[in-house]
């Protein structure tokens, strides 16, 4: 198990917010805390503490008048460490290399591979023809309805008609080389980890897998390496002092890193 920091940017901050209140319209989300840094300042501590594998995550549409901001924080980000930091938001079949130049390890998909509620399967093999298995992470955020986990899309705004389990995650692990799951009902909440997702995603699969949502405390971590038997890596956002939180990153290190 494997601690992977994170940088998510909205309207040209570096920010965390509440993962299911991100809205396209108006550019808004309920916010937990806005930084006075940089995204090039994280990225600068990161490579300090050799946290490598880390997501930077790009909250504004393509669309956005606030996406060439979020962006341009981005590239700072990745230039302070070259190939040891992944992107997503806005990876397409026509972006993605430019994001690997650019100085990501990985480009991270969902919107363009889950699209219109479904899987492009052709979408998916262009990316790899782009940027090569290897620096290819399938994002497979979930939100639950009906009892079910299912895949969402569009900054977790839209649900797919894909549902998330084993067979799923171990048939596109041939595909890539991690997959980020951010668990969007707990997600940017400190609430407490979702323990059913965390159970399915324990489920052996070939690549590695990252888990964000809901961590509040340590003990929400341990439960992690618990239930994941050890298998699953995690992010935490909100409740990290980092980011206005009263969880310790240098605590963290200490105690699942070190």
């Amino acid at each position: 198990m494997e601690f992977r920091p994170c940088i998510d940017i909205h309207n040209g901050r570096v920010k965390q917010i509440v993962g299911g209140s991100l809205s396209d319209a108006g550019n808004q989300a309920e916010e937990n805390f806005v930084s006075e840094l940089r995204a090039e300042d994280y990225a600068r501590l990161y490579k300090e503490r050799g946290l490598s594998g880390g997501h930077i995550i790009l909250l504004n549409a393509k669309e956005s008048k606030y996406y060439q901001a979020d962006l341009s924080q981005a590239e700072a980000a990745l230039k302070q460490w070259p190939d040891a930091l992944q992107i997503g938001g806005g990876v397409t079949e026509e972006t993605a290399a430019s994001f690997i130049e650019m100085g990501a390890s990985h480009v991270i998909v969902t919107s363009y591979v889950f699209a219109d509620g479904e899987i492009h399967m052709d979408r998916l093999e262009k990316l790899i023809r782009e940027v090569g298995k290897e620096h290819l992470v399938l994002d497979v955020s979930c939100r639950k309805k009906d009892g079910v986990y299912y895949i969402v899309t569009d900054r977790w705004q839209k649900f797919t008609n894909q549902s998330l389990d084993g067979n799923l995650l171990r048939m596109l692990a041939s595909y890539c080389d991690e997959f980020l799951v951010h668990a969007v009902n707990v997600e940017g909440t400190k609430s407490g980890v979702d323990q059913e997702l965390i159970r399915l995603l324990s489920e052996k699969t070939e690549v590695p897998i990252t888990y964000a949502g809901g961590i509040g405390t340590l003990d929400d971590i341990e439960t992690i390496r618990l239930l994941g038997k050890g298998n699953i890596h995690f992010t935490v956002g909100s409740a990290l002092d980092l980011f206005g939180g009263t969880l310790k990153f240098e605590e963290i290190i200490n105690k699942f890193c070190e």
